[in-house]
């Protein structure tokens, strides 16, 4: 029998920690001082400017509309079941009133607490919260800024300081995960002075039981960050992961003149990574009036609507993550959910039939999840497979042509899951496209 069990699928944490393996798509919020001149969010860094000709931009910081609603509305429109806020980033200006620090909201001419808004209504949504940290801090006097990537050189005016700076950052988690309600996971970023310290996520998990963490801050954590369809921070074998990815291919923070990615491409990417079988964070950048732009929100909205279409063939479902590619066709992959499978063509394909081989039974019904259309499934022999001298079960009749901007999905429901041998136990060993 075909089936969908497989060891390394991914693991369960057997506690409040397990919503993450129910709420696989979320939305990722990069925000701070950088959008006032929107470039970049390492604008500092990345431009070269001094402490002198960046700080001056909190001054300036005063996001009137600014509706945490909003946000929601575009993340839960679009399917999105959780949030990742950037509470500091590596410029160290605090989204959130910090006892620690000076360099925050509270001190700019908006004066509010962004992250106390933003926790408020994702409580009262039952939205779950995730808080971004960055460990490398271009203003802090402790943080030993030494020159290496990510970092600024070495300030004349700092005192570098591995233990002060370490008890300054363990201070922050610990307001983060107190003073602002259910926390669901943290997102640490940039611990570019490789500190270990296994006590910092221990805290974490002793304030914020439900709190998943991921694999860049100071020990391996609960998962792995692939970013950017990079293997970048990816996780082990059987470790659960989350990708993330941005709208924009030059910056996650807001941009003026972004080069946006396809809505093609980032389907095809968020496709890529749930079938196999992880979680995937997109990122938006809100202006400087803290509103999400309205080409990312479109591009949002428009994922939204493929996501909803096809969602089933994610949630609650298994990847066949043992099969090579499809013949004929890169990043295809197969999900399998009780006694139906999900076929997931992720890429150009040349003809208007697919072929599993060796299967044979004809399901009860094949639908194309994107649009409904119900498809014709056939198992004759046709001319290719004359050397066989037998026919395996195909799908006739894909309107690829309607499909060249989107990630197709086919469901394929049985009343039981065919006899397959041949390797083709646990993935899509032999699918050919024609």
């Amino acid at each position: 029998m075909l089936t969908a069990e497989n060891k390394t699928y991914r693991r369960h944490f057997n506690d409040e920690r397990d919503w993450f393996f129910t709420r696989r798509f979320g939305l990722f919020i990069h925000w701070g001082l950088y959008a006032i001149n929107a470039w970049h969010e390492q604008e500092l860094w990345r431009r070269r400017l001094t402490r002198e000709q960046y700080v001056p931009l909190a001054g300036k910081f005063n996001p009137k509309k600014f509706n945490p609603e909003e946000w929601l509305d575009i993340a839960e429109d679009a399917g999105m079941k959780y949030l990742v806020f950037t509470t500091k980033h590596h410029d160290g200006f605090a989204l959130y009133d910090t006892a620690y620090s000076d360099f925050k909201v509270t001190n700019s001419p908006y004066r509010h607490d962004i992250l106390a808004q933003l926790a408020e209504a994702c409580h009262k949504r039952n939205f779950p919260l995730g808080l971004y940290y960055s460990v490398v801090d271009w203003m802090h006097p402790n943080y030993p800024n030494l020159g290496r990537h990510h970092e600024l050189p070495p300030q004349s005016s700092d005192t570098p300081d591995d233990k002060l700076y370490l008890e300054f950052l363990k201070n922050q988690v610990r307001e983060l995960c107190t003073n602002y309600g259910k926390i669901h996971a943290f997102w640490w970023d940039m611990n570019v002075a490789k500190w270990h310290d296994t006590s910092i996520n221990n805290l974490i998990r002793e304030l914020q039981p439900a709190c998943v963490i991921n694999n860049r801050g100071m020990d391996e954590g609960d998962f792995g960050t692939p970013e950017r369809d990079w293997n970048t921070h990816a996780a082990g074998e059987g470790t659960p992961f989350e990708a993330c990815q941005s709208v924009g291919i030059e910056s996650w923070g807001h941009r003026t003149n972004e080069n946006y990615y396809s809505d093609r491409y980032l389907m095809r990417s968020v496709d890529k990574y749930l079938t196999a079988g992880g979680n995937y964070l997109l990122n938006v950048g809100p202006d400087k009036e803290g509103v999400i732009p309205e080409q990312s929100a479109g591009i949002i909205k428009r994922l939204g609507k493929w996501y909803k279409a096809v969602e089933e063939s994610f949630d609650g479902a298994k990847p066949f993550t043992d099969m090579p590619a499809v013949s004929g066709i890169n990043g295809s992959s197969i999900t399998c959910c009780g006694n139906n499978l999900y076929i997931h063509l992720a890429e150009d394909f040349s003809g208007h039939e697919i072929y599993l081989k060796p299967i044979t039974q004809l399901p009860l019904r094949a639908v194309l999840l994107n649009n409904g259309q119900e498809l014709l499934c056939r198992n004759d022999m046709t001319p290719s497979l004359h050397v066989e001298q037998k026919g395996y079960l195909r799908v006739c009749g894909v309107p690829v042509n309607d499909l060249a901007n989107t990630c197709a999905v086919i469901k394929l429901e049985f009343a039981q899951l065919p006899d397959a041998t041949n390797g083709c136990e646990g993935r899509n060993d032999n699918i050919n496209i024609q």
